[in-house]
Order: C-alpha cells, then sequence, then structure tokens
C-alpha cells in the first residue's frame, strides 16, 4: 500500500479500525457508557426540541433518591437509553427515527414520509414502543427482537417487520419520486444546502448526511451533482461567518440535470486586515456515525474558508485514542491541504473528567500522555504536568469548553465548579498563576457567559491569558447539534505579523492579540492600542476607547473593565473614555439574540482579548477577583478529596502542592 498525502497508511489503517468499531458497536463504537458517551447515542435523535436531561435525570431520581441531584448525571450510563429517547420525544416522530408503536389494541407505524427515488431498501431506525402490559417479541429483517412490558427499543431496519406473527406494511417510510439532479457552482469550495419541501437533505453521492444544531442539512464543495427529486427543492450556500447566505428555490426537470449557480456576498475581509480565524478544538473522529478520512476536513476548512483548523487526537472513555496515528504522522507540519490562506495543523485534547480539558496547536511531536482519570485510574498527575511537557513540544495551550452551568458576575466559585465528576476547566485558576496555560476557550460549544464571566475574574486578579474559540467539532457525527456543526462556527481571530503560519498565529495568540467570536467582526482600541497591548498610564490620565462591530446578528456592544461594564450601546460603534485612577483592563464584548447566522443556541456573542491599563507601573490584580481566585483553589479543593480517584496520598498530595503554589501567587499579588 502507497501513501496518499492526504490519507497514508497508517491514517487508512486506523480509519478501517474506526469503521470496524462502528459496524460493530454502533455511534458510540463501544466506548464505555460515561454520560457524554449516552448522551452522543442519543442526540443523534433528540435535537434541542427535546428534554433528554429531564427525562434521564427523572428516571435516575427515582431509582437513586439519596443522590444528590447535581451528581445524578454521573450515574447517565444506568438509564434505558432507548426509554429516555421515546419519554423525551413525548409521542414526536423525527425524521430519522420512524415509532411501531405496540398497543393492546394492535401495531401502528407513524412515521416522517421519507422521499425516495427508486425502489433499493433503505436503512432507518426504528423506535418500537411498547405500551403492552407484557413483553412482546418484533422481527426486524429476519432479527428478533425483545422489548419489555411498557418498553422501547431503538432498531434498524431496512425491508421488513413482523409482530405477533403479521407483517408490519412499512410504506409509510417512504414515498418513490421521479428522480432529476442538481448541479451547484460558485466558483469556489462553499457549504451547501439542498432541502425537499419536507425539510429532507439531499447530498452528492458518498458524503456523510450531516446536518448542523439548526437541523439544515449540508456537505462542502463546488461543482458538485445532487440526485434530488423532480420536485421543488431549495439550494443554499453560505461560506463561514465572513459571508452571507444566498437561497433560490428551483424545480429540476425530472431525468435531466438543472445548473444552480449561486455564491455568498463577503461581508467582511478578516485576512485583508491582518486577522486569520481559526478553530482551536475539532476532531476528526470521536465516536459517530461516520468514521471521517482527512478529505472531508480538507472540504470543511476550504468550504468554510477557515483559515486556521486545528485538528486534536483525543480519547473519549477509555484508553484508545482517535487520530493518535494522524497525530504522529502529521505532528510539526502543515496538513496536505494548506496553502497560504488556510493552515491546518494537527494537536491533542488532553483530557481529565475530574479538573479540564487541554487542547495543544503547534505540538512538534506527540506527547507521552494524552489523558489521565478514565475506567476508574487515578486522577493523577495534575494537569500541570501536561502544560509543562505540551509546552517543552511546542504547544499553545488552552482550556476547552471550560464550564457548562449558568453563573452571574458575582457568584462564588462553587456556583460554577460544582460537583461530582465533569470536564470543566477547573484547574484553570491554578494553571494561570503559574503561567502553563496560554488561553482560555471563552466561545465554546457551551455556557459562554459563564465563561466570560469566570475570564474576566482570572485576568482582573492578573493573570495573562488570550481569548480563543473551540467549537469542539466531530466530523465523524452527523446528527449530534454543535458537535455535527461544520469546523468554525465560532472563531479566535488573531492579527497575524506578516505570511499566515503555524509559527506566526501561535505568536499572535501568545501575545493576546485575538478576539473570539459567533460571527460578528469586533475590533478594540484604547489610545490606538489593540488586545494584547499594555498602556503605562499616570494616575489620572485619560484613555480614549473605541469598539466597532460589522454583522447584522449584533444587538448591544459593552466596553467592560476590571470595574464592571464601562459603556454599552447599540451596534456600530461605541466610544468611551476611562481615566486612569487603578489599574484595569479594556475588553469588548458583542451580543445578540438567536440568529441564523449564530449556530450557538445561547445566541450571539464576541469577546475580546483585553488591552491591559497600568498605572505607574503597576498592573491590575484587583483585590476582589484575587480573593475570588483563592476561593476557587479551597473549593476545588474539597472537590478532589471528595471525588478524585488516587492509589497514594502522594498523588492527591501532588494536587494540593499546585493548588499551595498558586496560592503563594495570588496572596503576593494583593501584598
Amino acid at each position: 500500500m502507497r501513501d496518499d498525502p492526504l490519507f497514508p497508511v497508517p491514517v487508512a489503517r486506523a480509519l478501517a479500525g474506526y469503521r470496524a468499531l462502528r459496524d460493530a458497536h454502533g455511534v458510540c463504537w463501544g466506548e464505555p457508557p460515561l454520560t457524554y458517551v449516552v448522551q452522543a447515542w442519543t442526540t443523534v435523535f433528540l435535537d434541542n426540541r427535546y428534554d433528554f436531561w429531564g427525562a434521564a435525570l427523572r428516571v435516575l431520581a427515582e431509582r437513586r433518591p439519596g443522590i444528590p441531584h447535581d451528581e445524578l448525571g454521573d450515574h447517565l450510563g444506568e438509564v434505558d437509553a432507548d426509554a429516555v429517547v421515546r419519554d423525551a420525544l413525548g409521542g414526536d416522530v423525527v425524521d430519522n427515527l420512524p415509532a411501531l408503536r405496540l398497543t393492546p389494541d394492535g401495531v401502528t407505524l407513524e412515521a416522517m414520509t421519507r422521499v425516495v427515488l427508486d425502489d433499493r431498501p433503505s436503512r432507518t431506525s426504528l423506535l418500537l414502543d411498547s405500551s403492552r402490559d407484557e413483553p412482546v417479541t418484533v422481527v426486524v429483517d429476519g432479527t428478533a427482537y425483545e422489548v419489555p412490558s411498557r418498553g422501547a427499543k431503538v432498531v434498524e431496519t431496512a425491508e421488513s417487520v413482523t409482530v405477533d406473527g403479521l407483517p408490519v406494511d412499512l410504506t409509510p417510510l417512504r414515498r418513490r419520486a421521479p428522480p432529476a439532479a442538481v448541479r451547484v457552482r460558485a466558483g469556489f469550495p462553499c457549504r451547501w444546502s439542498v432541502t425537499g419541501a419536507n425539510g429532507q437533505g439531499w447530498y452528492p453521492e458518498g458524503a456523510p448526511r450531516k446536518v448542523d444544531a439548526l437541523r439544515r442539512p449540508y456537505f462542502h464543495g463546488d461543482d458538485l451533482v445532487v440526485a434530488v427529486p423532480a420536485e421543488p427543492v431549495t439550494v443554499t450556500v453560505a461560506r463561514g461567518m465572513e459571508y452571507t447566505s444566498a437561497e433560490v428555490v428551483i424545480t429540476p426537470e425530472a431525468g435531466a440535470e438543472t445548473l444552480v449557480e449561486l455564491a455568498p456576498e463577503r461581508l467582511y475581509d478578516a485576512a485583508a486586515r491582518g486577522w486569520y480565524g481559526g478553530d482551536l478544538h475539532v476532531h476528526l473522529n470521536w465516536m459517530g456515525e461516520e468514521p471521517t478520512a482527512p478529505d472531508l476536513a480538507a472540504a470543511a476548512q476550504h468550504g468554510e474558508d477557515l483559515h486556521v483548523l486545528n485538528l486534536v487526537a483525543g480519547n473519549v472513555a477509555s484508553g484508545r485514542v482517535y487520530d493518535l496515528e494522524a497525530l504522529a504522522h502529521w505532528a510539526g507540519e502543515d496538513l496536505p491541504w494548506s496553502d497560504d490562506r488556510h493552515l491546518a495543523r494537527i494537536g491533542v485534547e488532553y483530557r481529565s473528567d475530574l479538573v479540564g480539558h487541554l487542547t495543544a496547536f503547534g505540538l512538534r511531536e506527540p506527547p507521552q500522555r494524552c489523558h489521565t482519570g478514565f475506567q476508574g485510574t487515578a486522577d493523577w498527575p495534575p494537569n500541570t504536568v501536561a502544560c509543562e511537557e505540551l509546552r517543552a513540544l511546542g504547544g499553545v495551550i488552552g482550556y476547552g469548553h471550560p464550564f457548562h452551568t449558568a453563573f452571574g458576575e458575582d457568584d462564588p466559585p462553587g456556583a460554577v465548579l460544582g460537583r461530582g465528576r465533569n470536564c470543566s476547566a477547573r484547574e484553570i485558576v491554578a494553571d494561570a498563576a503559574l503561567g502553563l496555560v496560554d488561553t482560555l476557550d471563552v466561545l465554546n460549544h457551551s455556557s459562554i457567559e459563564a465563561t466570560a464571566a469566570v475570564y474576566r475574574r482570572l485576568i482582573g486578579a492578573g493573570n495573562r491569558l488570550a481569548v480563543t474559540a473551540g467549537t469542539d467539532a466531530v466530523l465523524s457525527f452527523c446528527r449530534r447539534g454543535t458537535a455535527s456543526s461544520p469546523p468554525g462556527w465560532e472563531r479566535v481571530y488573531a492579527n497575524v505579523a506578516g505570511p499566515l503560519t503555524a509559527e506566526s498565529y501561535a505568536e499572535a495568540i501568545l501575545l493576546g492579540r485575538t478576539f473570539a467570536t459567533t460571527g460578528p467582526w469586533l475590533e478594540l482600541t484604547v489610545n490606538g492600542h489593540g488586545p494584547g497591548d499594555t498602556l503605562d498610564l499616570a494616575a489620572g490620565q485619560r484613555a480614549e476607547i473605541v469598539v466597532t462591530s460589522i454583522g447584522p446578528e449584533v444587538e448591544r456592544l459593552e466596553i467592560r473593565t476590571a470595574g464592571g461594564v464601562l459603556a454599552q450601546g447599540p451596534p456600530g460603534r461605541l466610544t468611551a473614555s476611562l481615566v486612569a485612577d487603578e489599574p484595569t483592563y479594556v475588553v469588548a464584548v458583542a451580543t445578540g439574540p438567536p440568529h441564523p447566522r449564530t449556530l450557538h443556541g445561547g445566541g450571539v456573542y464576541a469577546h475580546t482579548s483585553p488591552v491591559y491599563v497600568d498605572v505607574a507601573g503597576s498592573p491590575v490584580a484587583r483585590e476582589p477577583d484575587v480573593r475570588w481566585c483563592l476561593a476557587w483553589l479551597d473549593r476545588l479543593e474539597e472537590l478532589l478529596r471528595e471525588f478524585g480517584t488516587f492509589e497514594t496520598e502522594e498523588q492527591l498530595g501532588d494536587h494540593l502542592e499546585v493548588y499551595e503554589r498558586a496560592r503563594e501567587v495570588y496572596r503576593g499579588r494583593l501584598a
């Protein structure tokens, strides 16, 4: 076997292994049933309209009445996931899960009928939903399944279903339409959606059936042929956040190919200003419906005009590290589809479900360790050890998907630290004080506002961290909310000096010359200086602040300092004056309601890194923020003692020693 530059032999072998896992175990590839593994399977069928968590937690609360509510999620692997999906749907039928209702009176098939272009059997998932008081056997494509009393089971079917010895009429599943074809062309790679009147997506041959967080089907490329029904279809084209979208409705002729030439218009051109947008947290493979080869990442990056793509190798719930072979093959190199405007690298997500997940961009070689604390192993060493190794290997290090719960500006640390085990960025308060972490993904798939509030506490306490963005998009998922959305739906823009390279982009991030966004352009200057700069002003000296935005989705601009909101106003341009009476920082924030250009459920958000304002040589170290960080470390120590897994007292002691070193730093700032 000869190496293909896009598909080298080690990567091809790994992908074959992932396909075998998928074929044997389904969407979760045989991973142990941690909370997010179970959730990954259920969200293939349940989008954000359905309360999976509520349905699951109700079951667990009845089963384990003595467990605190915020720890119930740790036991998600105990629930009957099929029944939870049924209960969360509440009688609804979704397009990829028809329901066979098994009632005392008989059988009813409910489905959103799919349009097909020929008579070949096509597979679909099927929910077997029983309201009978006794178990019932259902034979699906020759395989018998027992559905328990008032239970549920999700199966796959293509050809036949039999209940009580009688065949079920499957004609509601499909409706045949005369075939046609459309050729979509923009003149450059784009993101396309081709949908029928019923919302059904149509794709080029071989393309995965991907759906974004707003349930819109999509694929990437240019000059592509798509088989469609000879019925009205809507063709939409987009190209990432720097472009608008365009749409046309056509009725293609049966048996013919209809050309659709359509291109999105540019909204702003960041690279022309020296700014390059990147997504620092994207997985090629990490469970999912379709194990993914690198050419899909290439198509997505160019189709989204995403300047920088950081693919990360990482484990899920076991010791298997997905795409480690790709990391070993390409570490320290630009991936083969890179060009002067598009840079792709592969790094790692270092994962601890006790103290947080780190991502690294720009690694020269793989680290020796990629995770800790899974499958009952010790939560050791602390993340500081990983930070030191990743930095020695050339990595720019940041915490990803940091916080998952609502959190107010004045709430105590315990409100966001939570209980039990989860992947929140719990160790960041220590790692930031010790100078071992460079960034925080304020823009992420989870709670952006909570993360932003923690971020401002951290920089107010004297830590220098750049704002970054990581979507945690997973290219091997086709239907899982933001995980199956295209990479780059959030981006960190970095002001790069000279040509775009891994080194120049990393340097810009390390210097803090960044802002992160769900779509809008956001620019900040303080006396003409941008994010990452430090102004040393005399006491009482005045600074002039200017914030500008571009994007139809923005509703409000804010100028914030360590003391809170300094000014706010409508989008476009906002100015304010700051009198330097004490050391502070200045950041800009843009917000807005949910918008079609924004895939985060919380709405529109953009946040700059700070311009630091020293006064007479003294940097910001605001006492309330420093004491808040000290309280965080105290609460984190309690969490580790209660929920950590350690083989020796010395292993716990290594964590506590890190926290004490961080406390010394913060106490020094109080002095």
